[in-house]
């Protein structure tokens, strides 16, 4: 009979426990973390853009009569999500050391291997050289991120040559 193994992605818990380690004489240079006015506007700015589609839809369909009920629905449903995952969302942070960036759940990216920093509606994208991409969520403001990131990195290539 085959043996059932726990998947490791149920063993995560967000917080400083899930991240790597730092090596020896490595420098944190800054911390990332969500922001709490930012982590509800996202919130909100969704449930608005789902109340706008489900009564597009409704209206297409012929039932007007459903849209208000159906939007209220949408506001609950977001409003419950960001109760929900709140407490992940405000435990997970992104370290910025002068090698890596250090993220949530064992992530890391080595400065010399990210290709491409970019901000995306008050988070920041990095995608590696590999073709991966991670991102840091619910940033008060994602343009000063970015610029650390790129910053380090710059001065990574340096220390590199």
């Amino acid at each position: 009979m085959s043996k059932i193994e726990r998947d490791e992605v149920l063993n995560y818990r967000p917080g400083p426990e899930s991240e790597l380690p730092l090596d020896e004489g490595e420098k944190v240079l800054a911390v990332f973390t969500a922001d709490k006015k930012r982590y509800w506007t996202d919130h909100a700015v969704l449930a608005v853009i789902g109340a706008v589609l489900i009564s597009t839809v409704l209206f297409w369909l012929g039932k007007p009569d459903q849209v208000v009920i159906a939007s209220f629905a949408v506001v609950v449903g977001m409003a419950a999500r960001g109760l929900y995952f709140r407490s992940e969302a405000f435990a997970r942070r992104w370290q910025l050391t002068d090698k890596r960036l250090i993220g949530p759940q064992g992530k890391q990216v080595m400065l010399l291997q990210i290709s491409g920093v970019r901000s995306l509606m008050g988070d920041v994208q990095v995608v590696t050289t590999a073709g991966d991409k991670h991102l840091i969520r619910h940033l008060a403001d994602a343009g000063p991120v970015v610029r650390e990131i790129e910053s380090a990195q710059a001065a990574r290539k340096l220390v590199a040559k």
